[in-house]
């Protein structure tokens, strides 16, 4: 941060702005948002790459208010798309509480509900969309959505956007908004897929990089486990979690079957309370477990990857990732939600042999070798079932093919076959038949052999 900006009034925010600004907490702004800030004011397109939790939602959602000012007409003028519901529910609490003392109207838009709702606000009118790809799309198809009049176009975590399949529904947005607008995009990394992106959909943007790609926070303290099994996966969150210094904590899975079953296993152990959320839950569900963990009445929260990204809850104290995610960048968004406004946090991953290498290779992302720590002899290390066992050989198998396609794997390994000597005697071999007519004849003299039929 430069030693010219060290508040928001250098920004020049109309008073509406500022007082909200202060009344939300913000004393001085972060890094992202003192570089983003004045390029977005100033009418440039901005390519900002910063890692999760660094606050790039007030980067851009401050531009747009003031840019924006006042209600005017009916039409949206600025549409801001994002890849989940609840980061758009994120959104829009920004908008809420930075535009309080503005009269601007805003609509969030997204799947899970009926659009009934929606549909009524903006036919009511609205100036700012929050939304996702595919329920912006919907409704735009059915007429709901007049777009000639945005004049400003925000992607927050495109990364993630593009990563979900969404880039069809993006291609078509930008085929029906007028050419001529700001474009904001933000990401926590610049992976091929969005550099390919920004070059379509930005104009000689200003690069904003806070930090390089894919880097984790100096605050969150990352340690990592080998464990032999889920079992053991198991046992070892039980006792993370019966220490008191673990407050509250978002455990992430690879899949609603293993939420579900770890939420399960512990609703049992009497930890405190606990909630879980997956893409199976009912809207209304997701929405009152996030706010009653905001709020603190829930210590512990069980999610998918679904959470992973743009939930911006304090004092999150600790991150368990019960599961090493596959989308390798996720791990950088998981362990995000803690040490999160220059607060301490800690992130713990559980590492199963056949993630041993999926791991590693978001060590490579990261740049650095997260410490291995010893799991404590009060954990019960149990064996391994034997199809447990089968199915991580399979996967390591199938690593290793990928790596050495020459690799044929464990299963197929065989012992090569002995040639035959030449010039040693063939063994007569008797008729193999031989045996089952002497018991059919001896069946016979002891009356017991019975034709076929008869």
């Amino acid at each position: 941060m430069s030693d010219s900006t060290q508040s928001f009034e250098n920004f020049k925010l109309n008073k509406q702005l500022l007082e909200a600004v202060k009344e939300a907490g913000y004393t001085k702004p972060t890094p992202i948002q003192d570089k983003a800030i004045p390029l977005a004011l100033a009418g440039h397109d901005v390519l900002g790459i910063a890692q999760t939790g660094t606050g790039k939602t007030a980067a851009y959602v401050l531009p747009i208010l003031f840019k924006a000012k006042y209600a005017q007409g009916q039409n949206p003028r600025v549409l801001i798309l994002a890849p989940t519901r609840e980061l758009c529910m994120q959104i829009e609490e920004a908008v809420i509480s930075f535009g309080k003392y503005t009269d601007l109207r805003y609509v969030c838009l997204f799947g899970g509900l009926g659009p009934k709702s929606q549909i009524e606000k903006l036919k009511a009118g609205v100036d700012i969309i929050i939304s996702t790809p595919g329920r912006f799309m919907d409704l735009y198809k059915k007429g709901e959505i007049f777009v000639r009049e945005i004049k400003t176009m925000v992607m927050d975590e495109a990364d993630k956007m593009l990563d979900m399949g969404f880039t069809p529904q993006i291609r078509a947005i930008l085929e029906v908004i007028p050419t001529k607008r700001q474009n904001l995009l933000f990401s926590a990394t610049f992976s091929e897929k969005v550099e390919r992106l920004s070059t379509e959909f930005l104009e000689f943007p200003e690069r904003v990089e806070i930090s390089a790609q894919a880097t984790t926070a100096e605050t969150i303290h990352q340690i990592k486990y080998l464990v032999p099994n889920i079992k053991t996966k198991t046992n070892l969150l039980e006792h993370i979690l019966a220490d008191e210094n673990v407050k509250r904590v978002i455990i992430f899975t690879k899949s609603r079957k293993n939420a579900e079953s770890v939420y399960t296993y512990l609703s049992r152990k009497n930890l405190g309370e606990i909630r879980v959320i997956h893409a199976n839950k009912g809207q209304n569900t997701r929405i009152n477990s996030m706010e009653d963990f905001k709020a603190g009445n829930v210590r512990i929260l069980v999610a998918t990857d679904v959470a992973a990204r743009g939930l911006d809850i304090t004092m999150v104290s600790h991150v368990v990732n019960f599961d090493v995610p596959l989308i390798y960048e996720d791990y950088v968004h998981r362990i995000g939600r803690t040490g999160r406004a220059e607060q301490d946090g800690a992130a713990i991953t559980f590492v199963n042999p056949a993630e041993i290498y999926h791991f590693e290779k978001i060590e490579d992302i990261i740049r650095m070798t997260v410490t291995e720590a010893n799991i404590p002899d009060e954990v019960s290390i149990t064996p391994t079932p034997f199809v447990e066992k089968q199915i991580y050989e399979r996967e390591i198998d199938g690593q290793k093919r990928k790596e050495n396609p020459d690799f044929k794997g464990g299963f197929h390994d065989k012992k090569a076959r002995p040639k035959p000597n030449p010039n040693k005697p063939k063994e007569k071999r008797g008729n193999k038949n031989s045996k089952a007519k002497r018991n059919r004849n001896q069946m016979k003299t002891q009356g017991k052999w019975k034709k076929k039929g008869g």
